[in-house]
């Protein structure tokens, strides 16, 4: 699963890919929480890489389910 979360007076946004099997009921209550309590919104990559968002600079989020992208001329 990849989350993406648009950050307040940028262009860019943060994209990050969780390991697989993460509950996306979870973390949508986490971002939740964070955004109650204007705290760091926590998250861990596929890697084990942690990412800390501040609340008050959340614009949105995205959720959407990874898939897998097949390059080249090799049989479908």
């Amino acid at each position: 699963m990849e989350i993406r979360i648009g950050i307040v007076q940028s262009m860019k946004e943060l994209s990050v890919e969780l390991a697989e099997g993460t509950d996306r009921d979870a973390v949508q209550k986490d971002v939740e929480a964070a955004l109650e309590g204007d705290k760091l919104l926590w998250l861990t990559d596929r890697k084990g890489r942690r990412v800390g968002v501040p609340a008050a600079r959340i614009a949105y989020v995205e959720f959407s389910s990874t898939v897998e992208r097949n390059v080249g001329f090799g049989a479908v």
